[in-house]
C-alpha cells in the first residue's frame, strides 16, 4: 500500500491512531540514531530515509533521478514494515540482526530479505531498531550497495 501523501507529515495524518503513533515512534528513534548525511523525504509511497543527490550524485540504479534508499518505513494493511537495504545486501548485518531479534522480542521474526514486518503493535523492538538504524554510516551504505551492483552486472 503506497501512499499518495507528498509529505511526511501529511503520511502520518492519513493514519489511524493506534499506528500514528507507533509509526511516529519509530519515525523519533530513526531520527534520533541513524548516522548524518541520510535525508527524510517521501520515497516510493512511504517514509524513507535516502542518500541525498549532494551526497550520492549517481542515484539509484533503477531510477537515477532518484536518491539512493536506505531505510522505509511503512503502514501496511496488516502490519508495520521496516524496510532496510543494509540488511538486504549485507549478509553480515542480517546475521547480526536475526540473531539478535529474540534478545529483544518474544514474537517470531517475520521477515522477507529487506522487509521487517510487526504485526503486534505492543511488541516491537524498538531498542533493537536503534541500534540497526545505527550500524550503517553513509558511507559503508554507498560502498556496499555499489559492490553489489557490480556483483549483479
Amino acid at each position: 500500500m503506497q501512499s499518495k501523501a507528498q509529505s511526511v507529515d501529511e503520511y502520518l495524518k492519513e493514519l489511524p491512531e493506534a499506528r500514528k503513533k507507533v509509526m511516529i515512534e519509530i519515525r523519533e528513534l530513526i531520527l534520533k540514531n541513524i548516522p548524518k548525511g541520510f535525508v527524510e523525504q517521501m520515497s516510493y509511497g512511504m517514509i524513507g530515509y535516502v542518500v541525498p543527490h549532494s551526497i550520492y550524485p549517481n542515484g539509484y540504479h533503477c531510477n537515477p533521478k532518484l536518491p539512493l534508499p536506505f531505510i522505509n518505513i511503512a503502514s501496511q494493511k496488516n502490519f508495520i514494515a521496516l524496510y532496510h537495504m543494509g540488511i538486504y545486501a549485507n549478509p553480515e548485518l542480517l546475521n547480526w540482526f536475526v540473531s539478535e531479534y529474540p534478545k529483544y522480542s518474544c514474537q517470531k521474526l517475520d521477515m522477507g530479505k529487506g522487509c521487517i514486518r510487526f504485526k503486534r503493535f505492543d511488541q516491537i523492538p524498538f531498542d533493537l531498531i536503534s541500534s540497526l538504524v545505527q550500524k550503517m554510516f553513509i558511507e559503508e551504505w554507498i560502498n556496499c550497495y555499489e559492490s553489489q551492483i557490480k556483483k549483479s552486472k
